[in-house]
């Protein structure tokens, strides 16, 4: 339905902008005569898609043709680690090696349509693939930085997706306490983007050996607080609703925050269980994955976050 309103209408449903001129729409079962002579494949599934792509889309890819991904999420590996979309594509595709690339940094496609400048950063593993990605799609408001740590900056903009529904969290439970209507407070806020970010470099250094990715993950995380679904749901959660009503509020809306957290807090659990991590070390990651894993109404453990 999207892509047959978009040929008669030249515009995206959701946006109020028409797309600029030449482009062309084709529905999935056209998907080889899209690919045949393509420069770029760009894949924008979300999490829930993620297979999906592997099983439908990768097999009939080229090798040499630049495959550059928006989607943010981490995924187990099969052994208990979570590991990027790109090497998880890269194992279904085996033994043949495609140019696996992703997106990660804050760009908000709302604001992006109506050219608000934004840094992004493209990464991947080759850097004269990654420069050429550069010079195919920057503008004068879309700025790319490049960088081989795939694994950094995956993690670092997939994790802003859990962490800033525990910011926003902390929206909704002053909102509980003194209205919907109610001025907003920026101390807690404050004080659980803190704890966030510490998080988040302590989760780095976890998940792919540094934190030198994490700035890309801040500026995603502040974006993400203030808008969006994420927002929506943690500010529901804050209020007391339960995960189920509040899911059921934001129904037919797809939302990220969900998978993160659930792998992450399973992922968490399981390498404290091996002694490989103190979980008290990640208290908000632990609080959030009480409330998804183990059904318990939404809290602030802020005892937890000083020493």
């Amino acid at each position: 339905e999207i892509i047959d309103e978009c040929r008669s209408t030249d515009r995206h449903p959701k946006f109020t902008k028409d797309f600029p001129s030449g482009i062309e729409y084709y529905q999935i079962e056209e998907v080889t005569n899209a690919l045949a002579g393509a420069d770029l494949l760009i894949c924008g599934v979300s999490s829930f898609g993620v297979d999906w792509f592997a099983g439908k889309i990768l097999p009939l890819v080229p090798e040499n043709l630049p495959v550059l991904s928006v989607t943010k999420g981490l995924i187990d590996g099969g052994d208990g680690n979570l590991i990027s979309y790109p090497e998880y594509w890269q194992r279904h595709s085996a033994p043949r090696k495609l140019c696996l690339n992703a997106i990660g940094g804050p760009c908000t496609s709302y604001e992006l349509v109506a050219r608000d400048p934004s840094v992004v950063t493209f990464c991947g593993d080759d850097t004269g693939v990654l420069q050429r990605l550069k010079e195919m799609m920057e503008t004068a408001y879309y700025h790319i930085s490049i960088s081989t740590d795939v694994m950094g900056v995956e993690s670092a903009v997939a994790l802003k997706n859990a962490y800033a529904l525990g910011v926003t969290v902390a929206v909704g439970l002053n909102e509980k306490y003194n209205g919907i209507d109610s001025k907003e407070h920026y101390n807690s806020q404050a004080a659980v983007f803190g704890q966030a970010t510490l998080e988040m470099q302590k989760m780095l250094r976890l998940l792919a050996g540094s934190d030198g990715a994490l700035y890309v993950g801040i500026g995603d995380l502040y974006v993400t607080t203030f808008s969006g679904r994420t927002r929506r749901l943690g500010v529901l959660l804050g209020r007391g609703l339960t995960l189920p009503e509040a899911l059921k509020e934001l129904e037919g809306i797809t939302l990220e925050s969900n998978v993160i957290i659930e792998r992450l807090a399973v992922a968490l659990r399981s390498m404290s269980k091996r002694g490989t991590v103190d979980i008290r070390d990640f208290p908000l990651m632990a609080a959030l994955g009480e409330v998804f894993l183990d059904g318990r109404e939404a809290y602030i453990p802020w005892e937890d976050f000083v020493e």
